[in-house]
């Protein structure tokens, strides 16, 4: 979840970097790269005394971290599980024809 996050804060980050359209920023509304730094900073740190400030939020954030961290362990299990199953008895192998049968 994690990555996730970091990996859209960069993206958007790199976004903004980027020269798109050409229009005038004043009119279209658009910010810098060091206005968007500037307001990922602060939202961080808002972030981080959310808990100070509602901790009923932070508890329920904490409880479906853990519910989809279960949830993704069983679903991996699952399908690790799958992967690894064995061919039933009397049941013939899937072949497609480009490799020939293992003899």
């Amino acid at each position: 979840m994690g990555f996730l996050i970091r990996s859209a804060f960069w993206l958007s980050l790199v976004l903004l970097f980027l020269p798109i359209g050409g229009g005038d920023e004043a009119e279209t509304g658009q910010v810098g790269a060091l206005q968007a730094i500037s307001a990922a900073r602060d939202a961080v740190s808002d972030m981080a005394g959310i808990c100070e400030r509602r901790p009923d939020v932070c508890a329920t954030g904490k409880a479906a971290l853990q519910t989809i961290g279960v949830r993704a362990r069983e679903s991996a299990r699952i399908a690790y599980e799958m992967i690894e199953e064995e061919t039933p008895a009397g049941e013939q192998p899937l072949t497609t024809g480009s490799i020939p049968p293992a003899q």
